[in-house]
């Protein structure tokens, strides 16, 4: 029986469970075929390319659970969950991923709305007179 790795991807407010088997290289999202999930081709192409970076296509199998956040976001947090997965199966890819820069978190999230503005820096409109 292949073992299955187990990692979890964010961004934004996207969270994503991947588990990745040794297999054919299908991708499921909740359940569903990648390619028909995400509706545009280049989500697709940003979730594989931890694989094509390590040369492991074709070789595993990954089924994720995704949720909250848009598509975009879904699809690079699956990313961030494969490159982890991809690390706990074998640690010496660890560099090129690191430099790719598939395992650092993306920080960056929406500012929130300040009270007196509206929006989150964006001012009512001023009149001098």
């Amino acid at each position: 029986m292949s073992q299955t790795f187990h990692a979890v991807g964010r961004r934004k407010s996207a969270v994503c469970r991947v588990y990745l088997t040794a297999g054919t290289g299908v991708i499921n999202v909740n359940g569903v075929d990648d390619k028909n999930y995400f509706n545009h081709a280049g989500l697709s192409i940003i979730m594989r390319q931890p694989f094509e970076i390590t040369q492991t296509q074709g070789q595993f199998d990954v089924m994720v659970n995704a949720k909250g956040g848009g598509i975009t976001g879904q699809a690079e947090a699956i990313r961030h969950g494969i490159s982890r997965a991809l690390l706990l199966q074998n640690p010496e890819l660890r560099s090129a991923l690191k430099k790719a820069g598939f395992l650092t978190r993306d920080a960056r999230v929406k500012e929130r709305k300040k009270y007196g503005l509206r929006g989150a820096r964006r001012r009512f409109q001023f009149s001098k007179r």
